[in-house]
C-alpha cells in the first residue's frame, strides 16, 4: 500500500462495542517504574513531525512505534511481529474511521506487557490491525510497527523536547517546576483536546476546539463550523490530505493569516479542509472544529499534564519557521524502508511535476545529483519544498529506463 503525504487522520474511530472491548476491561492500567525511580529521560527521533520511541513488546524488541496523543489503546499495526508475542486470546471486531471504505477487520488483546525505557505496564489494552492500512513504514521511510498514545501520557507528566529530540517522564506526583505557558486541556475520549483562536472571513474571531494530535504531521485540520462543512478560503487547492482508517481523505488546503494558540500568535499557517461527507461529518459527534497537528506542535518544546488537564508551550527555534506545502505536486514513498528505494505515488494536475513529465511508479535515483540511497525521506520532502522558483534535477527508473527530469518547484498555495 502506497502511503500519502499528510498522513493526516490516523486517528481511530473505534466503534462504541469496540472501545468498551479495549479500555473497560481495565480501565485503570498505568505505566509504572518499579523501585524508587521516579522520573526518566530517552532520545527519540523524529521524521516527518513524528516522535519515534523504542518500545518493547512481550519481552520483544525494540520496535519503533510512533508517540501519538491522538490514540487511545496501544495501536499494533505492523502485524508481522504479532506472530513472536505469544498471545492466545485476540478477539476479533470491526474498526472503523475516516476516509472512503468499508469497516476493516482488526483484534483485541489484554495480553501485551509494554515497556519504554524503564517504564512498564502490564495487559495494556491493544488494537491489532490485521492489515497495515496505514503503511506507516513507506510514510516515514523507517520500520513502524505501531502507536502509543493515552496509556503512556496519562501516566506520567511528559515532556517532548523536539528541539533536542529528548523525551522526558516523571510521576505525577513528583513535584517538578514546568517551563512554558499553561494551556487548559480536556480529555475526552483519551484524546486531548485545547482551545484555538482565529479569524473567519465573514463570522469574526471565533474559538475552536481541536484535538491535540501530535501523532498527525500536518499543522491544522479545520472540518465542521456550527455542524457544517468549515468554510474552504477561496484561495485552496484540491488535494489527497492523507489516509484514514476506512481509505484515502481527499480535500482541500489553504492558508489561514493568523492562528492564536495560548498566547503565541502564527502567521500563513497551511491549512487543511477534508471532504465533508467522506470525512469531516464523522467527526460531529465529537463536538469538535478540528485538529491540531505536528507542524505546530513541534514550534514549541511540550509538557503534558494529563492529570491537571493542562499543556504547557514554550517556543522553540523552530517557531518562526515559515509554513510551506509542497512546491512539486508529487508525493513520494519508500517501497522497501530498508533498502531506502523512492516512488512517487500521485501527482496533483496541472502541476510541476506534471509539467516535468513525471509520472506515478517512477523510482527516483537522485535530486540535484544526489543518489536516493544517501537520503532520508526526510531529505527528499525538504528538496520538494525548497524555494519557489528552484529547479532540481531528478532521475529516474521508468520500467528499466534511466530518464533525467528537470523540473522547477512551484509555490501553490
Amino acid at each position: 500500500m502506497r502511503a500519502v503525504s499528510f498522513f493526516l487522520f490516523k486517528i481511530l474511530f473505534i466503534s462504541a462495542i469496540t472501545l468498551s472491548l479495549v479500555v473497560n476491561h481495565v480501565n485503570a492500567q498505568q505505566f509504572e517504574f518499579s523501585g524508587d525511580r521516579k522520573n526518566q529521560t530517552i532520545n527519540f527521533n523524529l521524521v516527518r513531525n513524528l516522535v519515534i520511541v523504542p518500545l518493547y513488546i512481550n519481552g520483544n524488541g525494540p520496535f519503533n512505534f510512533i508517540l501519538d496523543t491522538g490514540v487511545g489503546p496501544l495501536i499494533i499495526t505492523d502485524t508481522s511481529i504479532v506472530k513472536d508475542l505469544n498471545l492466545k486470546k485476540l478477539r476479533p471486531v470491526k474498526m472503523n474511521g475516516l476516509g472512503k471504505g468499508l469497516e476493516i477487520d482488526a483484534f483485541i488483546s489484554n495480553e501485551i506487557y509494554a515497556k519504554i525505557g524503564k517504564a512498564e505496564i502490564e495487559n495494556i489494552p491493544t488494537a491489532i490491525l490485521k492489515e497495515d492500512v496505514f503503511a506507516l513504514s513507506s510514510y516515514v521511510g523507517v520500520p513502524i510497527h505501531g502507536l502509543l498514545g493515552y496509556y503512556f501520557f496519562n501516566s506520567f507528566v511528559v515532556e517532548l523536547n523536539y528541539t533536542g529530540r529528548r523525551l522526558k517522564f516523571h510521576r505525577p506526583e513528583t513535584k517538578r517546576r514546568i517551563e512554558g505557558e499553561a494551556i487548559p486541556i480536556e480529555i475526552f475520549n483519551n484524546k486531548p483536546y485545547m482551545s484555538v483562536h482565529m479569524d473567519i472571513p465573514g463570522l469574526g474571531t471565533r474559538s475552536l476546539k481541536v484535538v491535540i494530535d501530535n501523532g498527525a504531521s500536518h499543522a491544522i485540520s479545520l472540518e465542521t463550523l456550527d455542524e457544517n462543512p468549515f468554510p474552504i478560503p477561496t484561495a485552496s487547492i484540491k488535494a489527497n490530505l492523507g489516509i484514514g482508517l476506512s481509505g484515502p481523505i481527499s480535500g482541500s488546503v489553504a492558508r489561514i493569516p493568523s492562528l492564536r494558540v495560548g498566547s503565541f500568535i502564527l502567521n500563513d499557517v497551511i491549512s487543511s479542509y477534508p471532504d465533508y461527507d467522506n470525512a469531516a461529518r464523522k467527526t460531529l459527534f465529537l463536538n469538535r472544529n478540528g485538529n491540531l497537528g505536528a507542524e505546530i506542535l513541534t514550534r514549541f518544546n511540550i509538557t503534558f499534564d494529563y492529570n491537571n488537564n493542562f499543556m504547557y508551550l514554550k517556543r522553540n527555534y523552530n517557531f518562526r519557521r515559515p509554513f510551506e506545502h509542497d512546491m512539486s505536486g508529487m508525493e513520494i514513498f519508500v517501497d522497501d524502508a530498508l533498502t531506502k528505494r523512492f516512488f512517487i505515488s500521485r501527482i496533483e494536475p496541472e502541476s510541476p511535476a506534471v509539467e516535468a513529465g513525471l509520472l506515478v511508479d517512477d523510482e527516483i535515483l537522485s535530486i540535484n545529483f544526489m543518489t536516493a540511497g544517501t537520503m532520508t525521506l526526510n531529505d527528499v520532502s525538504k528538496f520538494l519544498r525548497m524555494e519557489n522558483g528552484k529547479t532540481l534535477y531528478i532521475a529516474i527508473n521508468r520500467k528499466g529506463e534511466l530518464l533525467i527530469k528537470t523540473i522547477k518547484l512551484k509555490k501553490r498555495i
